[in-house]
Formats: structure tokens, sequence, C-alpha cells
């Protein structure tokens, strides 16, 4: 393919950054998605006559690329079954298991892959479309590991980057896949491949060099046409001085204090956001706690666990089944524990905006981030940046990719039920000189490693590649 389009910089990704929503007249429109990716990208596509490639949602087929709040994006449709089949099969019912430590059981469906390629060729043909000649294209995360090559072999002039934002699993378990070597080949086709953490990065070489046969040497693979991948870590942050600034907001303040009150006043707010996903430990969590309080060490008087669990993928058979069994548990806490007006767990099944959830954070004394596997996981940064004055305590899974960086954090294994009660109670009980010193080290390395930060060093570090090939792609400039 040799025609190009006129975007110097291409972001393709499963979603775009607009959800669908209807306007004030009653009429379709758009509302730019929440979300650090959005906030981090933004600045530099619009530094870079950018266009983000997406799918918008639902099964609109006919939808022609259109101009919101100044980006050019490109909807990407999807049939009925092609929602099905690549993103809740293959996508969500194979690779997301598989790569958060087979938590549940990844399913392996030939019709699943046959879609998850259609799709990811589709993708890969509006991008090269899309791409001027010698542009920078970005592909985002599991859904599209397959774009790279097919972009490599329709547009071998571009400057090809990958960021996989959940784990990348080891060799053990990848190898359960039928189709390895093909996804391993498809994310060949980046210049840089980029993980989360190093032993991600790690896995990742060590298994090009078993399965594909490729010369590797540390980060570097080599391939024998030549060219060169290489494989690194770069964590992804938040915007940390937007939620900053959210936190100190009057309004948020505010709402802080009417979310204690309305709680009944307590001496300590324990605190967990998730996505409802088997993945986030919410179910274990919860038991720890109870156990804490049917114990004796808490009392629902002065304590009480706030669990927001974000509706998630309500059409996939093992989310509707967690769904039971987390509200057969709060219930049956609060029917053993709760006394009227003060059950041990406020449970919250609903999607909230930015403003409600730094007001959660600003209210919340203890914040409780304990998946079983995570990339990174945000929130446990979002509640860092949101505490301003220093205070409060994180308890933090060892396998989120945050521990690497929140060293401060009350660390606990997630599995070891007994080891988190002794985290929740230390994070309780630690003297506020405590606190403020482990708050204040975490605040720091937050603030120094946000969004853009992360943003900059990946595109920096892909026009390094290959230094003589394609057009260098500006950094957005920081306030």
């Amino acid at each position: 393919m040799t025609t190009s389009g006129s975007a110097d910089l291409v972001i393709v990704a499963n979603r775009l950054p607009v959800d669908r929503v209807t306007d004030a007249d009653g009429g379709p429109g758009w509302r730019r998605s929440p979300g650090g990716l959005v906030s981090a990208l933004e600045p530099v596509m619009r530094a870079n006559d950018g266009a983000w490639l997406g799918w918008p949602g639902g099964t609109e087929t006919d939808l022609e690329p259109f101009v919101e709040d100044g980006l050019q994006l490109v909807p990407i449709g999807l049939t009925a079954e092609e929602v099905e089949e690549h993103y809740e099969g293959f996508s969500n019912g194979t690779l997301w298991p598989l790569y958060h430590d087979v938590v549940a059981k990844p399913e392996f469906h030939r019709e699943w892959w046959d879609s998850y390629v259609a799709v990811n060729r589709r993708f890969a043909e509006r991008a090269a479309e899309v791409a001027s000649e010698g542009a920078t294209v970005w592909v985002q995360d599991y859904q599209m590991q397959l774009v790279p090559q097919m972009l490599r072999e329709l547009r071998p002039d571009l400057r090809i980057g990958f960021y996989l934002h959940i784990p990348f699993p080891p060799a053990e378990l990848f190898q359960q896949l039928p189709w390895r070597r093909q996804l391993l080949e498809g994310l060949l086709g980046a210049d840089l491949v980029g993980f989360q953490l190093p032993g991600a990065a790690q896995n990742f070489v060590r298994l090009v060099r078993q399965r594909v046969g490729h010369k590797t040497h540390r980060d570097m693979v080599y391939l024998p046409d030549g060219r060169t991948v290489k494989a690194a870590a770069f964590p992804i942050s938040i915007d940390v001085d937007s939620f900053a600034e959210l936190a100190s907001s009057p309004a948020v303040e505010a709402r802080a204090a009417e979310i204690r009150e309305a709680l009944g006043n307590p001496s300590k707010v324990f605190l967990g956001i998730d996505r409802l996903d088997y993945t986030k430990g919410i179910y274990a969590r919860l038991r720890a706690y109870s156990e804490l309080v049917r114990d004796g060490h808490l009392d629902v008087d002065d304590a009480v666990f706030v669990q927001v669990a974000t509706p998630s993928r309500e059409r996939v058979e093992q989310y509707r089944i967690l769904r039971d069994d987390i509200d057969r548990l709060v219930g049956r806490i609060n029917g053993d524990l709760g006394r009227i007006g003060r059950p041990a767990i406020s449970y919250l099944h609903s999607s909230y905006p930015r403003e409600e959830m730094a007001a959660l954070y600003r209210a919340a004394d203890v914040m409780v981030v304990t998946p079983f596997r995570d990339g990174m996981n945000l929130v446990a940064k979002e509640y860092v940046a949101c505490r301003l004055d220093e205070s409060g305590a994180l308890v933090l899974s060892e396998f989120a990719g945050a521990a690497e960086e929140l060293k401060q954090a009350w660390l606990v294994n997630p599995y070891d039920i007994n080891g988190m009660k002794q985290a929740l109670l230390e994070a309780h009980r630690a003297p506020e000189k405590e606190l403020t010193r482990r708050m204040r080290a975490m605040r720091k390395c937050v603030a120094e490693h946000d969004v853009t930060q992360w943003a900059s060093d990946f595109l920096e570090e892909l026009a390094a590649t290959r230094p003589e090939h394609g057009k260098v792609v500006r950094p957005a400039r920081r306030s």
C-alpha cells in the first residue's frame, strides 16, 4: 500500500476517547471519556496533527471520521458478532484471564481467534490509510496485538510503537495459547514494545527467543531482515495536577465532608474502588475486613468499609457470577455484623464521575487496593495524588504494578487473608507521623512520574529506535 493520509501521529486503540451521549436537544453527541490515557495523549495529538482510531461502542458501522473538541477521530465499527467474539470472547475471555495469572480459566475457541484476526486487520488497514508518509503509529493494548505486524506489511515507512496496559504473563502461562507464535510475531511488527514492568519485557524477549527463534540480547530482538525491536518498561501514571486541582476544590472538599457525615462520621473510613472484575480481589478483601469486625478488632460504630464496584463486561458470564457472589457476601456480612444505620460494608455497584471519586479519596482514611494481578492500578496513584494534606494510608497488593513504585504502602499478598488483616490493622492504627512520612514519599514519586512524562518517555524512545527513519513526533509541552 503506497497511499498515505495526513496524520503524523496515529493512536490505534480498542476504544475511541469519546462516549456516545444524548445532547440537551435529544440528538446524538459525543463526550470525552474520563481516563489518564486520553489526558496524556491529547496534547501530543494536538501538537502533531494526530488522529485516534477506535471502536465507538455499539454496532454502528457507517460512522464517518469526525472532529470532536479539536481531535481527529476515526471510528471503526464492529458487528454484534464481532463484539461477542473479538471483544467479549478472545480479548476478555481468552487473553484477559491468561495475562492475569489465570485467576479465571481462559477459554480457547477458534472462532474467537478468527474474529480477533479480522478485527485487527480492519484496524491496521484503516491506520495505513490515515497515517502520513513516515508517520508514527502508537498501538494500544491487548485487543490490538496483531496490528503492528499487519501495519508493517502495509506501510513499511511507518515508525510503530505498541504498549501493553495489562500484565504480560510468564512463558509457562503464555505457552498455553494455541496462537502464541502469531501473537508474538504480531507484536514484533513494532519498533518498540512497551510494558508496565521490566519483568514483563523480559518475559516477552525470552518467549521470542524460545518460540520464534530470533536472536536476542538483553532488551533487543534482532530480526532476519536486519530490523531490531526493543522491549522495555514504561510504568503508566495519572494526570497528577488534574487530580490535585480537583481534590483541592471547595466543592470536592465539601462533598468529602458530606460523605463522612452520611456514613455516620466514623473515626475510620476504609475504601475500595475497582471495576467489578475477578482479578481485583474484592471478595477476599471484604472477607478480611469482615473478620476484623467479627473478632472485635474493628467496630461498626466507628469504622466502615466503602466498596465501589464499577459495572464491567456485564454480558460475560464470569462477571455476572462474580457480581452475584459479592452481592451475597455483602448481604451476609451486613446481616451478621451490621446494626441499624451502621452497616459493616457500604457497597455501591455503580459508576461515578471524577469529582465524586476525588471526594471519596479525600474522605477515606485507608485506601485498600488488593488485586490478585494488575498491570499498574491507577486507583492507588489517584488516591495518593488526592491526599493533599499528606494523611491517609494505602494498603496495596504486591501483585499490582504500582507496588514497584509505591513502596511506602502497606504491601500485602492478596491471597493471604491473615496477612491482609494484619496490614489493615497496622494501617488503621499507624501514628500520624508515620502516615505522613509514607504519604509524602509516595506523593513525591507520583508527582515526578505523571502520565505526561510517561507518554513523552515512550515517544522519545520510539523516535530513538530508528532515528534516521520517519518524522519526529513533538512531545507535548508541560505547563
